[in-house]
């Protein structure tokens, strides 16, 4: 594995696109706070406890804090996403992500894993539940639906041990205690609840998930 690019921002007030209409995504036109947009940043990235330096959330109810520090991304999306919406030019840090990551996806990535990138340790806390800025940032209708039936959603890694990051660096596996719960698996679980009990009850049980997952899932916190 790889890290592709790191991107940071912080939240600011953005005017509703020009020609959008009134509807499920822009109910005024009255300019809207965000952290999304993220733009990517070179040489090495101090990394706290629970933030990049340079980078920060409007809405802290259900974004950041130690179980969401960063969000990372695959790589790999991008050729496809850039294909199927006709945007040649997307860039990296078009989800909002923190970390474009290459040679992992939601398929490879497990819950809990360990990922050591020189002196700095993360490990994966949860999946990204895309929220709608993904469309208004974009001002697509339709792509939070997409992200999501897609399953190019990303992850939450928490901080292990802080440091600086840098564009560029190998990521190792330094640890992987639940090979059966990928992200993805974990992501079909929590939506299609009443259909998989005792599977919510396993995940919900994972010391390693976050707590905002946990709750969600009914298993306290």
């Amino acid at each position: 594995m790889r890290l592709a690019s790191i991107q940071v921002g912080k939240p600011r007030a953005l005017a509703v696109p020009a020609g959008a209409e009134r509807g499920p995504l822009f109910r005024s036109d009255k300019p809207w706070r965000t952290g999304y947009g993220k733009s990517p940043v070179a040489g090495r990235v101090r990394l706290g406890r629970e933030n990049l330096e340079g980078d920060g959330q409007a809405d802290k109810r259900f974004h950041g804090g130690p179980d969401m520090a960063l969000l990372a991304y695959a790589a790999s999306h991008y050729p496809r996403w850039r294909s199927e919406l006709s945007m040649p030019e997307l860039p990296f840090g078009a989800f909002a992500e923190n970390l474009t990551v290459e040679g992992v996806d939601e398929q490879s990535a497990c819950l809990g894993d360990v990922w050591q990138l020189g002196d700095v340790q993360l490990q994966i806390a949860q999946p990204r539940k895309p929220c709608i800025n993904i469309a208004k940032y974009w001002n697509r209708d339709d792509l939070l639906e997409r992200v999501v039936s897609t399953g190019r959603f990303g992850w939450y890694l928490r901080v292990l041990r802080e440091g600086a990051l840098e564009a560029g660096e190998e990521i190792s596996l330094a640890a992987r205690p639940h090979p059966q719960w990928t992200v993805a698996r974990a992501m079909e679980v929590r939506l299609h609840r009443a259909k998989h009990p005792a599977e919510v009850a396993e995940l919900a049980a994972l010391p390693e998930l976050g707590d905002d997952w946990r709750k969600r899932l009914g298993g306290g916190g």
